[in-house]
């Protein structure tokens, strides 16, 4: 029950909208005091956080995986991806499930806001100086009124360097 009631956040983020309208559309969620965002289209559930069941000898930010409906997905924690300290999941916890490359992933975020679309003008190229674990993964910086959004580009986040485990 818990899970319909997941399913209906996405759907009611989105507001009953079509393929074609998730251009410049991202889910924006937050990570410690920053706010994220990732392309709408490659999101296909928000899901609340579930027993993960652990598996062996992957990196530390791989945290297991969960059985959604009887499909088993990896899950990672984009606090520990990004070197951020870890913290304790709570009732704001979600598991964002993307697809990419016809993989399905969980991405363990603190807390999902809304879909916003962002403009390809309102998108800054990230800046050069951030080169650091989580500077590569970044797509772009979206600006919304006074607020900048941290663009990720989910495919860099998901198969770069050691998570390209998963896809094999």
């Amino acid at each position: 029950m818990a899970q319909a009631a997941d399913k209906n956040l996405l759907e009611e983020l989105l507001d009953d909208e079509d393929e074609d309208t998730q251009r410049d559309r991202y889910l924006t969620f937050r990570l410690g005091k920053e706010d994220y965002g990732i392309e709408i289209a490659h999101v296909t559930e928000i899901v609340g956080i579930q027993k993960i069941t652990e598996v062996p000898d992957m990196p530390s930010f791989v945290k297991g995986v969960i059985n959604l409906r009887g499909q088993v997905i990896p899950v990672i924690d984009v606090r520990v991806r990004f070197g951020m300290e870890p913290r304790d999941y709570d009732d704001r916890t979600c598991v964002v499930v993307v697809k990419v490359r016809e993989t399905s992933i969980g991405l363990i975020v603190d807390t999902v806001s809304e879909v916003r679309e962002i403009l390809g003008e309102n998108v800054s190229p990230p800046p050069k100086a951030a080169s650091g674990t989580s500077g590569r993964y970044i797509l772009g910086l979206g600006k919304v009124g006074e607020e900048v959004k941290i663009l990720l580009d989910v495919q860099k986040l998901l198969f770069e360097d050691e998570l390209a485990v998963l896809s094999a």
